[in-house]
């Protein structure tokens, strides 16, 4: 007899879980609240819709956690990566994709299928059933579900801001100020378009950024901590005036052509955002600034001084529970075997992060007698910090990375420990034979 499941939420987390059962034969009814009702940062109908950048980061599964959980990622035959390698766009050692194309493969890769059928309407918390309920709805869910979850898990819900950086049109860059070039020349030298700043345009970009006009918050809002790894550039401006010369404005790696080939005090980066290249991100420049203080401020890099704007930074809430104290080691709610939890909804930050627990709830969904992966893989350790090993009263959303997998002890021919990207490559190749035993059991 061929079984159900339902899946509230069809971004990322919720088309993987989807594709994971839907290729299994199991029916899927996903229910999904847009377009009828829109989050502050979601546009489009589209499933795994992109609204915070077009990266997936780095694509180097050799000496980076997240190129290896993308590698994982294929070996489990990812719907997310499959559309993501089809609609990649030139980002150096990065994947980076055209939006659109990526969400409407997606979409229509789910829609093909004759077991999904789709609902368009904003669920509420589901009531006690036999039928697997996998909810994936994201950072941003919606208050309604945000207060069933509360109630039953008898824990309030988790909150942080997530900045969204803005998109500038390519053809109103000035080129007799800008250059493409990836940092230490990786790449084919058109992923970043650079746009330098002197060390007074630096200073005075820096007072205007502090001093800029900034969204105000709703006073629930106020107290809600910020995620350290997508900070609003402006906040990190008030840590120090240097800071930015550190992070996003770093000029290390690049050197100027119409400078004689000198490093620039400070840049900005630019990353294409579809595959023309016609359209372009700011990289690390997610703000709180209101639109009309975005539009004065980032014209003062000299070469977006005529910029026109395609979309304007924003900021929306970011909503997850406590993973290890409501979650047991297969996503299911503690004392609620029926009910998943996927995506960023538990505690994993980032794209790739939130597509990977997809992967796991669908499987776990299809496989019962599946165990988790090994702690020794990208998806072993994610799931691990997610639902074990962190500590309750400290519990952080988290990207994946090498401090979340078992440590390792390695030692080169003189007995020094093993360092840098050699250490880096023991924990990808032990990842690799462990996910390549776990794999095994997968049908």
């Amino acid at each position: 007899m061929t079984q159900h499941v339902t899946i509230i939420g069809a971004g990322l987390a919720g088309s993987e879980a989807a594709y994971q059962l839907l290729k299994r034969g199991f029916n899927v009814h996903m229910i999904e609240m847009r377009p009828n009702k829109l989050t502050p940062a979601h546009t489009t109908a589209l499933f795994g819709e992109l609204v915070c950048s077009n990266s997936l980061r780095s694509d180097d599964a050799d000496t980076n956690a997240v190129g290896l959980m993308h590698q994982e990622m294929r070996r489990c035959d990812s719907l997310i990566m499959k559309c993501a390698d089809a609609n990649a766009v030139p980002a150096g050692g990065a994947l980076a994709v055209n939006r659109e194309g990526f969400a409407r493969q997606i979409t229509e890769t789910l829609l093909s299928f004759p077991g999904f059928k789709l609902d368009i309407q904003e669920a509420d918390f589901p009531e006690q059933t036999d039928t697997p309920v996998i909810i994936a709805t994201g950072p941003l869910t919606s208050d309604k579900m945000a207060t069933g979850l509360r109630e039953i898990t008898q824990t309030d819900a988790l909150h942080f801001f997530d900045a969204i950086a803005p998109i500038v049109y390519t053809d109103s860059v000035d080129m007799t100020k800008a250059w493409y070039q990836s940092r230490y020349d990786k790449g084919d030298g058109t992923d970043y378009l650079n746009c330098p700043l002197s060390k007074q345009e630096y200073n005075d970009f820096i007072d205007a950024l502090l001093s800029g006009e900034k969204v105000q918050f709703h006073e629930w809002e106020k107290d809600t901590p910020y995620f350290e790894g997508c900070l609003p550039v402006e906040v990190m401006a008030e840590r120090g005036r240097q800071t930015l010369l550190f992070g996003p404005m770093k000029p290390v790696g690049l050197s100027n052509p119409h400078e004689d080939g000198r490093r620039p005090f400070a840049v900005v980066q630019l990353r294409k955002e579809n595959k023309q290249g016609t359209l372009m991100n700011l990289v690390g420049f997610q703000t709180k600034l209101t639109y009309g203080a975005q539009k004065q401020v980032f014209r003062m890099i000299p070469a977006l001084a005529n910029a026109e704007f395609a979309r304007l930074g924003g900021i929306h809430r970011n909503t997850f529970v406590c993973g290890p104290k409501v979650l047991n080691g297969k996503l299911e709610l503690k004392g609620q075997p029926n009910i998943r939890l996927a995506g960023q909804l538990t505690g994993c930050e980032g794209y790739i992060e939130s597509a990977s627990i997809g992967l796991l709830a669908g499987l776990f969904t299809a496989l019962p007698d599946l165990p988790p992966p090994p702690a020794e893989t990208a998806l072993g350790a994610m799931l691990r910090h997610i639902t074990i090993e962190a500590e309750e009263t400290l519990f952080q959303p988290m990207n994946i990375n090498f401090g979340l997998f078992p440590e390792i002890e390695a030692f080169d021919e003189r007995g020094k420990k093993v360092k840098g990207a050699d250490r880096k490559k023991r924990y990808t190749e032990r990842a690799r034979q462990a996910l390549t035993k776990w794999l095994q059991q997968i049908k």
